[in-house]
């Protein structure tokens, strides 16, 4: 799993059959740099079935087994949105 903020979202004319209808958002990952969360290089492309919109931090799993029990297994991406993040505090010893 990973955290990241959403940066927008993605639309494609042509697609696998299981992402139609489908909500797709470009995240890009988190790090932790001097205390706080960072933006890494690198983005992810993850459905999304809760509503997620630009600037939200979201946790996104991959795995066949997570997208079969969230979205479904006919669709073709292993990368799911499974939160919304309201709020995120690190602790001092975990740096």
């Amino acid at each position: 799993m990973l955290i990241g903020e959403v940066i927008g979202r993605l639309w494609a004319s042509r697609q696998a059959g299981g992402l139609a209808g489908r909500k797709l958002l470009l995240v890009r990952p988190l790090a932790v740099a001097g205390g706080a969360p960072a933006p890494t290089r690198g983005l992810v492309v993850a459905v999304d079935g809760l509503g997620a919109g630009p600037g939200e931090r979201v946790i996104v799993a991959h795995g066949s087994r997570v997208r079969d029990i969230t979205v479904g297994a006919d669709v073709a991406d292993k990368d799911v949105v499974v939160a919304i993040v309201d709020d995120l505090h690190l602790d001092a010893g975990s740096r």
